[in-house]
């Protein structure tokens, strides 16, 4: 069976010094890891840059279209991979969660509004006019990254802060909802939701966790991500699923099991509802 690899920052660097951060320009990184055009995840934080080329982003089963200017954040777990063209220029940057909140102290990865829910549109693409700003920080990392300076790595990761800085201003005009006060709501739901969705599938308990109504929940959810309470536990649950059937590591009513679901006709009706195919059709449609 056909197992989807779980790649750390240690795949890709070979420095010691800089273990739990990886920089490259994309060409460099395609020359020695052409295995990452394969559908795989990460243990850390990716983050993805293009200059120049085209092609298609798959990410957690939704496809993006590559230009110039399209950035890509991803999360540790998620499933990506992606169809590049010949000419294709950027860069790429992984970096454990670890090591940037040890080195920021006070300010946790977290908290940058663009990382705070696998909900989040892993995409944002900057016009020609936005590049300047975020352009010349790949620039210097790369710069810095090849030289041996005192104080490289600060250096380094405050270069990756301006970027995220820039993302997040560029993320909270592109969606503005996301700055809504009732984020602090919607965060704490969706933290719920990892934790428990496997065994509790109604949003009254999710309501009763956070000491609202359910009637009031829905309109954070509808308001925030412009779903029901009840899409949004369904979407973690199939995108669940979605992983284990594409890792192949367990026969599909090993899968209903381990996502709360005890009797397997349920499960695929389920399953085909929302997605428009069997359990089994969808595994062995995908490579």
């Amino acid at each position: 069976m056909k197992k989807y690899p779980v790649y750390s920052v240690q795949n890709f660097s070979c420095n010691d010094i800089h273990r739990d951060f990886y920089v490259n320009t994309f060409k460099e990184h395609l020359k020695s890891h052409s295995f990452v055009e394969e559908p795989h995840r990460h243990d850390s934080y990716l983050m993805v840059f293009f200059t120049k080329g085209s092609g298609k982003h798959e990410v957690d089963f939704d496809q993006f279209e590559i230009k110039r200017g399209s950035l890509f954040v991803l999360q540790p777990g998620q499933m990506h991979h992606w169809s590049l063209s010949e000419d294709i220029e950027g860069f790429v940057i992984i970096f454990s969660q670890e090591l940037y909140n040890l080195y920021f102290g006070q300010k946790n990865i977290n908290d940058y509004n663009f990382y705070h829910s696998i909900h989040n549109r892993p995409e944002m693409v900057f016009e020609e006019k936005e590049i300047p700003k975020i352009l010349p920080c790949f620039d210097l990392l790369i710069q810095e990254n090849n030289q041996n300076n005192k104080y490289q790595l600060d250096k380094m990761l405050n270069l990756l802060d301006s970027i995220h800085i820039e993302i997040s201003r560029k993320y909270s005009e592109t969606y503005s909802h996301q700055t809504h006060s009732y984020n602090i709501k919607i965060n704490k739901f969706e933290s719920l939701l990892e934790e428990y969705f496997r065994t509790e599938k109604l949003p009254s308990f999710y309501a009763e966790k956070l000491n609202i109504t359910l009637k009031h929940l829905n309109r954070i959810c509808n308001e925030i991500l412009q779903k029901t309470a009840t899409e949004v536990i369904t979407d973690r649950v199939i995108l669940e699923i979605k992983r284990m059937l594409i890792d192949k590591q367990l026969a599909v009513n090993e899968v209903a099991f381990k996502v709360g679901y005890e009797d397997y006709s349920y499960f695929s009706r389920f399953f085909k509802k929302q997605t428009g195919t069997s359990p089994t059709e969808f595994r062995n449609t995908v490579r």
